[in-house]
């Protein structure tokens, strides 16, 4: 029955964290790439400070999850309170990926991911965008899909090749694209331009929103403008991986000739 079953479900492979106090701090000294740290509710503030101030400097996030949550997740072992998500990739600085597209002379083309945590969809998009040639994916600290094995093998391999950029608000890598002159586009069913009758070339940052949430309202307001991608059938939506492979699809035909 489900009211029978452990109420956090959604646990990692045990190879993929790692726990204690001194393994995660010395995980963060030797630069070992961790996706985020979860700390007890209530531990206590030493502790928390201690490896606070060494996963800000390592650009690694921290949150606060019950004490259940972690016990759940190392089978009653001795947490201490602490367990960090090991990452499989190192993510990549924006500003320097775009900084080193616009020095090569090609348009930078980076694709943003609002609230997209479903692992297929993510390593679908990630898989187009490469094929694609986006230069760059972007996605919240918070909020988003955790980039680990299992996304590498649905991207067939992309995540290899693309560099994946974290940052902690969306909205600062948006201000960050239109300080180096690039455009900012929101795919949404609301844009109001159509996909196939807007012009989209020069360096570009497109936004994709998930299909349960969509684009937050205050990431739109910021967007230089909307696009949708028309459709005729009764459904009235498409999945976000399917819309990405149109979306990047469309811009490399605006950008490039295909070959045939």
């Amino acid at each position: 029955m489900r009211g029978q079953q452990p109420p956090f479900r959604n646990k990692p492979a045990q190879d993929e964290f790692l726990f204690g106090i001194h393994p995660v701090l010395e995980a963060l000294e030797a630069g070992r790439p961790l996706d985020k740290i979860l700390l007890r509710k209530g531990i206590d503030p030493e502790t928390r400070k201690l490896i606070s101030d060494k996963a800000a400097l390592a650009g690694v996030p921290i949150q606060t999850v019950p004490q259940e949550k972690l016990d759940f997740m190392v089978h009653g072992q001795n947490h201490q309170g602490v367990l960090a998500l090991a990452g499989i990739i190192i993510y990549a600085d924006l500003e320097l990926v775009i900084q080193s597209c616009l020095d090569s002379g090609k348009d930078p083309l980076v694709l943003v991911l609002d609230s997209v945590t479903d692992v297929r969809n993510f390593g679908a998009i990630a898989r187009s965008a490469e094929c694609f040639g986006t230069h760059a994916i972007v996605i919240p600290e918070q909020g988003s899909v955790r980039v680990n094995a299992a996304a590498v093998r649905i991207s067939s391999g992309a995540l290899n090749h693309i560099p994946v950029c974290r940052t902690k608000h969306l909205a600062n890598a948006i201000h960050l694209a239109k300080a180096l002159g690039m455009q900012v586009v929101a795919c949404h069913e609301k844009g109001k331009e159509s996909l196939f009758h807007s012009q989209l070339s020069g360096p570009l940052m497109l936004i994709l929103g998930s299909e349960d949430e969509g684009i937050a309202p205050g990431i739109l307001k910021l967007c230089d403008k909307g696009v949708h991608i028309p459709m005729t059938g009764k459904v009235s939506s498409l999945n976000v991986s399917v819309a990405a492979g149109i979306l990047l699809a469309e811009v490399s035909r605006n950008q490039t000739t295909l070959p045939e």
